[in-house]
């Protein structure tokens, strides 16, 4: 029989509640309406005082050629990084489930990415395929491939999905190997006795048990290419070359903090949040139609 807690008042439970309300509200809510007030002013050249601008902001972005490409630009980074992430998490998992002599380790040896901050992966990737000093630049220069993420604009973009990918396979790995563990071992043997091979096995039973699992890895994997990976890009191309890895994250840092338009960078801002939360949305609605809970 399942027992709950339950509550004599009201005044505990709103106790229990008052740090995490306070933490969303000073960390997210009080954030989000200043950047969306400050989407609606412009400032003089001086940045000393402000005016009431209302939509112009957002009408100069759709109106920028570079803005509308950083989209394109995102789509295509979020796009690959949640897949590159999602399908290596998922086949080392696989693997590391049947080891049984030294599972541990393989394990521990795993997840050791996941502890490196986006920007220190950002410069392990950048010294390894550096142009000048990159061991595996050398290499793919011994190769015969004429390697300059530098000046080649497809090489950049990526580089950079490789490395934000990287990053996040651990936290993948992490997850599906417990969504993996939780499976019953009898559904499996079962369809074993019935002569299902293992691909078929995978495929029919444990991979639709592992749709909830899949399910939150990619929002989590989408809401990380759009947010935790601006720490890789500016650590190995800086947005460069032109502009081709210059992600929506990205350029409103760039054109708040170097290009001083605080309005069009929150204006940028606001945008952003919508995206990640429409995209969000979206999956909830539809995708989520296809999870199977056990």
């Amino acid at each position: 029989m399942e027992r709950r807690v339950v509550f004599a008042g009201w005044l505990c439970p709103a106790v229990l509640l008052v740090p995490q309300m306070a933490v969303t509200i000073v960390f997210f809510f009080w954030p989000a309406a200043q950047a969306f007030n400050e989407s609606l002013r412009r400032g003089d050249a001086f940045g000393l005082t402000t005016h009431f601008a209302g939509v112009a902001n957002f009408a100069a972005l759709f109106a920028s050629p570079n803005y509308l490409a950083s989209f394109w630009i995102t789509a295509v980074f979020s796009a690959s990084v949640a897949v590159l992430a999602l399908a290596p998490g998922l086949l080392l998992a696989v693997m590391a489930d049947r080891v049984v002599r030294g599972a541990a380790l393989y394990k521990t040896v795993l997840l050791i990415p996941y502890a490196i901050a986006p920007a220190i992966a950002g410069v392990l990737w950048m010294f390894l395929f550096n142009p000048s000093i990159g061991v595996l630049a050398a290499l793919l220069r011994w190769l015969g491939i004429d390697w300059n993420y530098f000046l080649d604009a497809p090489q950049a973009i990526m580089l950079v999905i490789l490395a934000a990918a990287w990053k996040q396979v651990s936290y993948n790995f992490l997850f599906f190997l417990a969504g993996l563990q939780a499976i019953p071992p009898s559904l499996v043997e079962a369809s074993a006795i019935d002569g299902a091979s293992p691909r078929r096995r995978f495929w029919t039973i444990v991979f639709p048990l592992l749709t909830p699992t899949t399910f939150f890895l990619l929002v989590v994997n989408i809401v990380y290419a759009f947010f935790d990976t601006f720490g890789v890009i500016h650590n190995v191309t800086q947005g460069g070359p032109g502009q081709s890895t210059e992600i929506l994250v990205y350029k409103v840092w760039y054109d708040g903090i170097v290009g001083l338009d605080l309005g069009g960078s929150s204006a940028q801002s606001v945008i952003l949040m919508a995206i990640v939360i429409a995209l969000t949305a979206i999956q909830f609605r539809f995708i989520e139609r296809r999870v199977h809970y056990a």
